[in-house]
């Protein structure tokens, strides 16, 4: 149902609307109201008391999706701050209510346990973010051993329902859940991949929505910052949809990177799902988003069509790898040194000479930089860059 006016302060549509609505339910056996609007307490209670139904808005909605979805400790934890910072700010409201005497009891509320709620929810709060800074201490202890091993990091973003974990597996052959439900990924998985010897670490996140509202996008933010502090970020869109829808979501993925401050990350769009679509269709569509995906390879994650071509786009866009040969005096010590560099670059050739080793590899400035160190200090050689 739609109407155009002022929100109602008691109801939000107005009284002629909610009769309709109740008869609405009732014709349908519906069993809940579910409002695109943002509904204050008052308006919640009204419409359930006149449709016999509960009556909730768009955003506790995807609380109630998240919440089914969450799996680990992080992801309920970071539901439970949305919850209790969304009740933050309808706290006052529920006790001046209550108060009033215009609603004894409501949402638990006894007439004497009015007083102490909005202090309760801040405790809570309270001690949910004590916990998550904890977990996120230990991400971000991951990501500076991340850094110190000088890996590539990859983020794969993009809309709920997209294809990213179908994706994720193909370029990872990991086995990360996926159905056609929406939000399946609410925390972040992050696993190894190598593309032409080169090793990068590639990390799935939560999926983007749009007017995800400011509370969540604050409440996942430990999730989403892996992306702030990608090399690469690789947006997935499905292309099979409508163009109005295409060029919807994709232009809430670009407002979500932005406001999460990852827009200076490099992005590659992947256009997912051509298998189901024609080729002059696709070729329409990838013609009109052009000048809003300015990197794009159209694939398809189910039948792992044009994934080696999503692969060199990849290793285009990270290629400031440096080449260059040394030559080390054999050690104990430079034994260790090379096996290492094996875990952390591409060595593309080594000989050994009498009590020597000649080593041509590639790797990143920052490792090449790293290894250009130990060289000088096990007595060897940079020989040429």
């Amino acid at each position: 149902m739609e109407q155009v006016r002022e929100p109602d302060a008691r109801f939000q549509i107005g009284r002629g609307k909610v009769e309709e609505l109740a008869a609405l339910v009732n014709e349908k056996d519906a069993e809940e109201v579910i409002f695109d609007n943002n509904l204050r307490p008052l308006q919640s209670y009204n419409l359930a008391k006149a449709t016999g139904v509960e009556a909730i808005d768009r955003f506790q909605l995807i609380l109630q999706i998240f919440s089914k979805r969450a799996t680990t400790t992080e992801a309920q934890l970071q539901i439970q701050l949305a919850k209790q910072r969304y009740d933050l700010t309808q706290a006052k409201e529920r006790v001046r209510l209550a108060k009033k005497g215009e609603q004894p009891g409501f949402m638990g509320l006894g007439a004497y346990e009015v007083d102490i709620y909005y202090e309760a929810v801040k405790r809570q709060v309270h001690t949910i973010r004590r916990k998550l800074k904890k977990i996120r201490g230990k991400r971000v202890l991951h990501r500076e051993r991340r850094a110190e091993l000088d890996f590539v990091t990859i983020s794969m973003a993009g809309y709920t329902h997209s294809g990213k974990s179908s994706l994720f597996n193909v370029l990872t052959k990991a086995a990360v859940t996926v159905n056609t439900t929406l939000f399946t990924t609410l925390s972040t998985t992050t696993r190894l991949v190598e593309i032409a010897k080169k090793r990068f670490l590639l990390t799935d996140t939560v999926g983007f929505i749009d007017r995800l509202p400011l509370t969540l996008i604050e409440a996942f933010h430990s999730t989403l910052e892996e992306t702030i502090y990608s090399d690469l970020i690789l947006l997935i869109v499905d292309v099979s949809e409508p163009m109005s829808t295409i060029e919807n979501k994709l232009e809430v993925c670009l407002e979500t990177i932005e406001r999460i401050g990852a827009s200076g990350v490099p992005v590659i769009t992947a256009f997912n799902k051509i298998d189901l679509i024609g080729k002059d269709e696709l070729q329409r569509k990838l013609e009109n988003l052009k000048n809003m995906a300015l990197k794009s390879v159209p694939i398809s994650a189910l039948r792992e069509t044009n994934i080696d071509l999503l692969k060199q786009e990849i290793l285009k866009t990270l290629r400031d790898y440096v080449r260059f040969a040394f030559t080390i005096p054999l050690t104990s010590d430079t034994m260790t040194f090379i096996s290492e560099l094996y875990n952390n670059a591409e060595v593309q050739k080594i000989d050994y000479v009498e009590n020597t080793a000649h080593v041509i590899l590639e790797a990143s400035p920052a490792f090449a930089e790293k290894v250009r160190n130990q060289v000088e200090k096990l007595n060897g050689k940079i020989e040429r860059l």
